[in-house]
């Protein structure tokens, strides 16, 4: 039995078509690669990471990792027994038994307590420095997109936007220190971390606000002005509401870079160890000048500046796990709130 005629418009195999579907294999396996490693990362942060947060017996999380302050682990045996403490419960328990105060142990730092005051102090720095970015972006998106007239200098700022986009972080840290730290006098502070992150990520907000901006097709603002409105109501009311949308996924973008930075808060806000919360202070205005613990610069130390072993990992993995979470979850109220906008204003 003869083979069925090829079809009139069948495409033919050609050297053409063969290095396409190569290319197209190749760019496939590429792309699975990259999610392979990003998947064995997290993979290997989620599987160790939960063996710190979570625990075998109810409540099944380990609520002293998410609600005490770092602390020295001490390791013991006492009465033929082997004791894992961190410092208060060491000394509460050499307070109640004397005879082990002459007992021989080997301490371990920040291997035990937990990362109250990082998980704080990350969420504060998040949430300061990107409400300072969205508006100071948005103001400026609004100034280029709807008042500026298209020219040489209008041109040389967006240049220079996009320009500041790649500028390492670690320039932004030591811009930070000199200027709000040294400069301004706010020496390592909230305030001085907030304005160096706010100034880091504006770039970002400003071109993807000024994108959603352009979005919104123009007889919006036509119509508006037709009926006699001024142009900021009109920017106010029939622009900004339909750009919050794409503004939002802006400052989606920008959290995951802010709350993931350790060279800016290194210079200008981020403390190793610090005993008080953040608002534990004598005044009001205390709260903006002082220092905080944060989850990136807190995993830096543990990782690098204190001698390895298997409990400084339990803290390692731990920390980045509860890092992660903490992103996602500051990221997932962001893309609820954008979609709850788009679906409100729907063209």
């Amino acid at each position: 039995m003869s083979a069925p005629a090829a079809h009139l418009f069948q495409s033919q195999p050609n050297a053409a078509r063969r290095s396409e579907r190569a290319t197209f294999w190749v760019f496939r396996a590429a792309t699975y690669l990259v999610l392979a490693c990003g998947l064995g990362v997290f993979g290997t942060i989620f599987f160790k990471g939960a063996g710190t947060v979570f625990k075998a017996e109810a409540p099944f999380i380990n609520t002293t990792f998410f609600t005490e302050a770092p602390e020295s682990l001490y390791i013991f045996e006492f009465e033929g027994k082997k004791h894992e403490m961190g410092d208060r419960e060491f000394r509460a328990f050499k307070e109640k038994y004397p005879a082990a105060a002459k007992v021989k142990s080997e301490s371990y730092v920040y291997s035990a307590g937990g990362i109250f005051p990082c998980i704080v102090g990350t969420v504060l720095l998040v949430i300061g420095s990107m409400t300072i970015a969205l508006v100071l972006g948005v103001c400026a998106a609004i100034y280029l997109n709807e008042y500026a007239r298209d020219g040489m200098f209008i041109r040389f700022v967006r240049l220079a936007i996009l320009n500041l986009a790649g500028v390492p972080s670690i320039v932004f840290g030591l811009f930070g220190f000199g200027m709000f730290v040294i400069s301004f006098g706010w020496h390592v502070s909230l305030l001085a971390g907030w304005f160096t992150l706010a100034f880091m990520v504006l770039p970002v907000v400003i071109t993807a606000s000024e994108e959603s901006l352009k979005a919104v097709p123009k007889g919006f603002r036509e119509g508006s002005l037709a009926l006699g409105a001024t142009k900021w109501q009109t920017i106010r009311l029939n622009v900004v509401p339909y750009a919050l949308p794409g503004i939002l996924t802006s400052s989606i973008l920008g959290i995951a870079r802010v709350a993931g930075e350790t060279a800016p808060i290194m210079f200008t806000a981020a403390y190793v160890v610090r005993d008080k919360l953040p608002w534990d202070v004598d005044k009001a205005g205390d709260f903006f000048l002082q220092g905080v613990m944060a989850l990136p610069y807190h995993i830096y130390v543990v990782s690098s500046k204190i001698p390895q072993n298997e409990y400084t990992e339990r803290v390692q993995y731990g920390t980045a796990f509860v890092f992660l979470l903490v992103v996602a979850l500051i990221a997932a109220s962001s893309i609820i709130l954008r979609n709850k906008l788009r679906s409100r204003y729907k063209w």
